[in-house]
């Protein structure tokens, strides 16, 4: 019996962490260009733990995605978490990047961003930063896509800037 004890207790420890803690901080955003409205959709997605430790770190306080009472701190939150932390520029312009709202997704959270009109983009810039505030092993996975043109880009802190020619 005892040694199975020995054999199951760092099973045991290890799988304690899954719910609190996983190895890796990964997020993703496309920055998907719409031909029909002239805007960038912009979907960032992340581990919802991660957000809540980022916003609270960032702006003090608990943020929990999975209460409601907090729906209006974390939009309030995030919308100004979005606008530090994501920069959009297109020809040379910065573009306005309005904050739409969120979903929760079982254990990620979805956070989506609309630009302000813009007439066929051929040169994309971003700076994406998410979660930087928190990790120094931060990976934010970019997509952009113009025209049905897919071109991706891994970011791995400290760095936060890519440029794709379409």
């Amino acid at each position: 019996m005892k040694k199975l004890w020995l054999l199951l207790l760092p099973i045991v420890f290890l799988l304690s962490f899954t719910e609190l803690w996983h190895p890796y901080h990964v997020g993703s955003v496309e920055i998907n260009y719409s031909s029909k409205s002239k805007t960038f959709e912009v979907t960032g997605r992340f581990f919802l733990d991660d957000l809540e430790n980022g916003l609270g770190k960032k702006y003090g306080g608990a943020f929990h995605f999975n209460d409601e009472k907090y729906k209006t701190k974390l939009n309030e939150a995030l919308s100004r978490y979005c606008q530090e932390y994501f920069k959009l520029k297109t020809d040379n312009k910065f573009l306005k990047v309005n904050y739409i709202g969120y979903e929760e997704d079982h254990e990620s959270v979805n956070v989506y961003l609309e630009s302000e009109p813009v007439a066929n983009p051929k040169k994309v810039e971003a700076a994406v930063s998410f979660l930087y505030n928190l990790f120094d092993d931060q990976i934010n996975i970019v997509h952009i896509i113009v025209n049905g043109d897919r071109k991706s880009e891994k970011l791995t802190y400290p760095n936060r800037y890519l440029y794709k020619q379409f």
